[in-house]
């Protein structure tokens, strides 16, 4: 969190919550009121303050306002760099420690520190090309979808390491991370 954040949360503790007004869409875009942020000083802001409460409600602490973030999947976006490890939409490094494909195809990895992200769709490509079983054999993406024919030790190689692909179901995946898709306000905050 930036000084000049916590700064202003001293100074100004009572400042109302804002809800419905920022959201993160699954490619890792910030939008204010559904306009794609595109200045990107703002949102590097928006990054390197954005943090979830104790409820699984993420939020962007905007001086001494936290501005909850409506999400269209995940808390995280993440991109597969060249040499198969992930980043974040904010930067960040994370410790992928499992993958997950759902129903519609989005392949998401869990971390070392129990946050989820999807894959931006637009590094699918390269992450199939790295789908293989633990014993060494390929992975027909086509089995992927068929969770009563799934692959036995199916799995992905990243930077770090062999990492296991597991099916899930979109609708367990917010549950399973506690994470809140959509917060919603308990009185004291404001509305755009």
């Amino acid at each position: 969190m930036d000084d000049a954040v916590r700064a202003a949360m001293a100074k100004w503790p009572d400042v109302p919550a804002v809800f419905g007004w920022l959201s993160l869409d699954a490619r890792g875009r910030w939008r204010v009121s559904d306009t794609v942020v595109e200045h990107a000083g703002l949102a590097g802001f928006i990054g390197r303050n954005y943090q979830a409460d104790a409820a699984g409600r993420w939020y962007f602490q905007n001086g001494p306002q936290q501005v909850f973030v409506a999400l269209a999947y995940t808390p995280w976006v993440f991109r597969l760099d060249g040499d198969g490890s992930l980043l974040t939409h904010t930067g960040g490094a994370p410790r992928p420690v499992a993958a997950w494909l759902d129903e519609e195809g989005h392949l998401l990895f869990s971390t070392a520190d129990g946050d989820i992200g999807i894959l931006h769709d637009a590094d699918l490509p390269a992450a199939i090309e790295r789908l293989h079983c633990a014993s060494g054999e390929a992975v027909d993406p086509e089995r992927l979808l068929d969770t009563d024919n799934w692959p036995r030790g199916a799995g992905i190689t990243l930077a770090a390491a062999w990492i296991p692909l597991s099916p899930i179901r979109r609708s367990e995946v917010a549950p399973r991370f506690g994470f809140v898709p959509t917060p919603q306000g308990d009185g004291d905050h404001c509305r755009p």
